[in-house]
């Protein structure tokens, strides 16, 4: 049942999603743990809206704008999607070259050459009923984090208050940060990848059917999305959860506070917390960057393709999508050449995490209207439920998206 909800929400962890977590933790200690459990629903519904929008159509996200709405409200969209996932390709690449250097010496920039043409070479090669499964079994590196925090000094009292009793601040550092952790889990490229995953499993399996076209096989699939949509982001939110809690108490309890790069995360963790906790938090960010880079690569590849009119799909041959498989390759080789061009990890966060603060509004305010127009979705609306959660997300992140620029002003 577990397929493109758990890779999703795994690829959510991503080294970017690492530092922003880690730099939660380091600044404020235990009095960020509660922005996990505040975000798991409201990331949920609109994750699970993005899956409907893919199985009851059969197309993705960008598809169906494509085909409904206007070409002048696409394509601004999709271009921002594209660049804000080449700088996280290029941020994540620095982090799990950095991270290799940490682990194993060597030259940072040969290590992330390597790992881009693999992440590349898997894709293209591999169709996605097997690479799919090879995602899933990645998502395991993520268990790292869950392991390092019972390798380290938890205050278990303060870590439960931070948790359940939120401490909320009008500080400009505090709001900027609440608005990274909102940034860093509800993120357009995840919308356009779950969409389009579930276009895939369609494709893959004939004898299933777009719902708008065999509504029989609707109670099904819905079950299936709504398993895979909130496991797959709990799991994502439990990870995230225990990177703030392993920063909250190593980290900023020893002074630690201006921490930049997950990188940087792990090696302060050394003489902190011993070498096992560094070494699995190390791993952590390859095995992680490893689920991410397909999903950050791909997604854009899919909003591309469909604004194109392109064949799409990681289950077709190179031959058969060239124009997809040369968006993956040129997304990923430029996130490379960014880095030998003397990318700042830090600055590409930032503008990564600006761009889609910047698209994730208006793109989530066009999938909530998009779900309720029954010639897109047939009979298969938002029911009142998601129609109401999708829209309190999306106004938190219109407001978040405000209070950034406020907080760069």
């Amino acid at each position: 049942m577990l397929g493109p909800g758990l890779i999703t929400g795994a690829s959510d962890d991503d080294p970017s999603g690492i530092a922003t977590y880690s730099q939660a933790g380091a600044q404020f200690g235990y009095g960020m743990l509660w922005t996990m459990l505040f975000v798991y629903p409201l990331m949920a519904a609109m994750q699970e809206i993005s899956a409907l929008i893919g199985r009851v159509t059969g197309r993705g996200i960008a598809g169906n704008i494509r085909h409904y709405y206007s070409r002048w409200l696409l394509y601004p969209l999709v271009f921002s999607v594209l660049v804000a996932n080449t700088i996280n390709l290029a941020a994540d690449l620095s982090a799990m070259g950095a991270a290799l250097n940490l682990l194993v010496g060597g030259p940072a920039l040969v290590y992330l050459v390597a790992l881009a043409a693999v992440s590349v070479a898997l894709q293209i090669l591999v169709p996605y009923s097997r690479y799919a499964k090879i995602l899933r079994w990645l998502c395991l590196a993520l268990f790292a984090y869950v392991a390092t925090v019972f390798i380290v000094r938890i205050d278990w009292g303060a870590a439960l208050r931070g948790t359940f009793l939120p401490h909320l601040s009008l500080d400009s550092k505090y709001i900027t940060m609440f608005v990274a952790v909102l940034g860093t889990t509800i993120s357009p490229y995840l919308f356009f990848w779950q969409a389009s995953g579930e276009v895939e499993e369609v494709t893959k399996n004939a004898a299933e059917k777009p719902l708008k076209q065999a509504p029989e096989q609707a109670p099904k699939q819905m079950e299936r999305i709504k398993w895979d949509t909130y496991l797959g982001m709990a799991f994502s939110n439990v990870v995230a959860y225990f990177i703030i809690l392993t920063a909250a108490a190593t980290l900023n309890a020893n002074g630690k506070t201006e921490i930049e790069t997950a990188a940087q995360a792990a090696e302060a963790l050394r003489p902190v917390a011993g070498p096992p906790a560094f070494f699995l938090f190390a791993a952590g960010i390859v095995g992680t960057g490893m689920l991410a880079l397909p999903v950050l690569a791909g997604s854009a590849a899919y909003a591309v393709g469909e604004a194109m009119h392109w064949r799409t799909g990681l289950e077709r041959k190179a031959s058969e999508a060239k124009g997809f498989y040369a968006v993956i390759a040129l997304a990923t080789l430029i996130g490379v050449a960014l880095n030998f061009w003397g990318l700042d990890p830090i600055k590409a966060l930032f503008w990564s995490a600006v761009i889609n603060g910047v698209v994730a509004a208006p793109l989530m305010v066009l999938m909530m209207i998009m779900t309720k127009n029954s010639k897109i979705m047939g009979k298969f609306t938002l029911d009142r439920r998601l129609l109401i959660t999708g829209w309190i997300a999306t106004v938190l992140m219109t407001g978040s998206a405000g209070a950034l620029f406020w907080a760069m002003l």
